[in-house]
């Protein structure tokens, strides 16, 4: 993923973009790969979308949507895995948070989105997510710990989002089109 972002000269990171995605499937039915690859070309337009590569993000495209409408929990973050540094999985998570909340408002959510009371909390803490970092005083196991929970937060976060935002998804119209 991030060698596809890469090549597309894109300043958004792998995390930052599958948080983006999953903001925007949570906002908005039918928010589509070409739509998301727009918002990451968007960010850097300086690369080129080869067959395979534009494959591969239509495959995590629809692997996310999937995994977020399955009942058995199965959705995940796309983050670093623990051969990572902490560090770097931290600021992985901080991303994905941030780009998630940008992928709800460019899924066209509004501002109904404030009124559930159980998703304005989640937002919430994702934007207060989105500015981790690791504390360098923690122990490695303390951090690792505080890693867990956050990840394990974000992925029920993000699915309590989706099931929650299922009403308003369904009669968001896409950006650009006018409701009379």
């Amino acid at each position: 993923m991030q060698a596809v972002l890469d090549s597309l000269g894109s300043a958004v990171g792998a995390a930052e973009a599958h948080g983006c995605l999953c903001g925007a499937l949570c906002a908005r039915e039918g928010f589509t790969t070409p739509e998301w690859i727009a918002e990451l070309i968007e960010a850097g337009t300086s690369g080129r979308l080869d067959d395979q590569s534009q494959h591969m993000l239509q495959e995590l495209h629809r692997e996310t949507l999937e995994s977020l409408q399955a009942q058995d929990c199965e959705f995940a973050p796309l983050v670093p895995d623990e051969n990572v540094a902490l560090d770097e999985r931290v600021e992985a998570l901080a991303a994905w948070s941030g780009g998630f909340l940008y992928g709800i408002g460019a899924g066209g959510a509004d501002r109904r989105i404030a009124e559930l009371d159980d998703v304005g909390e989640v937002l919430q803490d994702f934007s207060e997510i989105a500015r981790a970092r690791l504390d360098p005083l923690e122990t490695a196991d303390a951090g690792e710990v505080a890693f867990t929970e956050l990840f394990e937060y974000l992925r029920a976060g993000a699915q309590l989002a989706f099931d929650e935002l299922a009403p308003l998804r369904a009669v968001q119209p896409r950006p650009g089109v006018v409701v009379h």
